[in-house]
């Protein structure tokens, strides 16, 4: 980004500054971003387990945060944010971010196994989860699934999967406004309206008539971009 955007957490006074080149992970709480004058943000959403693959970090360490880019990639990543910052057109900085995935790809010291294809799993699939059979068709214990899927994630299997159906159903209202609560529950996952309820509740505190109206003021529906994504990836 080229001017350094705040953040925080909804309901928490806290106000923190992101670096130029950050590197998130989940986030389970809902975040205020208070952006500059001149803001331009390229952000890059991953599969499950692809940042550790990438990095090698625990991603429960980076649950509900972020840290500098610039401590784990150093120079390069510096030198590509300053050509990003350099250009004024957009197919340019993605074939930036392009190239240096791929040299990231490349280098990468851990190599995918099957527990990396889970998250994914979890992604596309709309019926309750078993944990005993992921574990199975990672070929784990359920004890050695549960500490890997947080290792790769940041989160555990039954609280990554109430994320997806969360933002499965967000980006639904969004690009369906029209669509009634119990319609998006139902094609999203949930029993009824009241377990749809109860997520956003859980992530929000609000209803989710109340979250999607708190929503609609943000400053990006004013310049009429609206985000439609009905997947998640990391």
């Amino acid at each position: 980004m080229r001017n350094v955007q705040k953040v925080n957490i909804h309901g928490s006074a806290d106000v923190l500054s992101h670096y130029r080149c950050t590197i998130n992970g989940l986030h389970t709480l809902v975040t205020n971003r208070h952006t500059g004058n001149d803001f331009w943000c390229l952000q890059i959403v991953l599969q499950p387990s692809t940042l550790y693959l990438l990095t090698g970090i625990p991603a429960f360490e980076l649950t509900n945060t972020f840290i500098d880019a610039e401590a784990i990639w150093g120079k390069e990543i510096r030198t590509v944010h300053e050509q990003m910052c350099n250009s004024d057109e957009v197919e340019a900085v993605i074939g930036l971010a392009e190239a240096f995935l791929n040299r990231l790809i490349k280098n990468s010291k851990f190599g995918l196994q099957g527990i990396d294809k889970v998250g994914a799993a979890i992604l596309n699939q709309k019926r309750p989860l078993s944990i005993d059979t992921l574990a199975s068709d990672s070929c784990l214990s359920s004890r050695q699934f549960l500490r890997r899927f947080v290792e790769r994630t940041g989160v555990g299997p039954k609280l990554f999967d109430k994320v997806v159906r969360f933002e499965r159903a967000f980006f639904m209202k969004n690009a369906h406004p029209h669509l009634d609560w119990l319609t998006i529950a139902l094609a999203c996952g949930y029993y009824d309206y009241q377990h749809l309820a109860k997520d956003y509740k859980y992530f929000t505190n609000m209803t989710p008539t109340g979250f999607y109206e708190l929503d609609t003021k943000a400053p990006e529906r004013t310049f009429g971009v609206v985000e439609v994504r009905q997947d998640l990836v990391f």
